[in-house]
């Protein structure tokens, strides 16, 4: 009698947990999406659609113009299709969605659809999304991308420490510098 309490409170579980449960089904993957410069991450859920992705965006980034749709959403042709798993969802601001296998929807606003989730853009206020989607601006051009751009020290500050001592660019003390980039006294030298 246990074993069958069990199984059916398991299938109980999985019933219940289709679309409101995102976070069960959510990668460590992230996909950055760039426009006009500025970047916010996507932290993708995991489905047949969001892997047929990430492997083209290891072959390279994929750019698209996308536009408003409805005073709710940017949405554009991805230029490739993906696979679908469309369910009945309500979307909410940060979603990213596949549409019609091959169209991706960024939402500013809400919407209930037929859609296959692909992930959530993470952002710090609805007014920081919507600056950065240019929601109501009309087209914009989105890059989607497997890293962030980021790539240099943009600024070293240091704790008033006057050592002299010099460190590597991840932070360590280094006794011998030879040739190469290093911090000295809070500033990059090159040695």
């Amino acid at each position: 009698m246990k074993q069958i309490l069990l199984l059916l409170a398991a299938m109980l579980l999985t019933c219940c947990s289709k679309d409101s449960d995102v976070t069960a089904q959510t990668m460590t993957q992230r996909l950055y999406i760039t426009i006009d410069g500025k970047t916010l991450p996507v932290v993708l859920v995991d489905n047949a659609a969001t892997q047929t992705l990430v492997a083209a965006l290891k072959e390279g980034d994929i750019t698209y113009e996308a536009h408003d749709y409805g005073g709710f959403e940017k949405v554009g042709a991805l230029g490739r299709s993906l696979p679908t798993s469309d369910t009945q969802t309500t979307t909410q601001a940060g979603d990213v969605i596949l549409y019609s296998s091959n169209q991706i929807v960024l939402f500013y606003g809400s919407n209930s659809w037929s859609y296959t989730r692909l992930g959530r853009m993470e952002y710090s206020s609805q007014t920081e999304l919507q600056s950065f989607l240019k929601a109501g601006q009309g087209n914009v051009t989105v890059k989607l991308s497997l890293t962030s751009g980021t790539t240099a020290v943009n600024s070293v500050r240091s704790a008033d420490v006057d050592d002299g001592d010099y460190y590597s660019l991840s932070g360590q003390r280094i006794a011998n510098p030879t040739h190469g980039i290093y911090i000295n006294k809070g500033k990059k030298v090159l040695l």
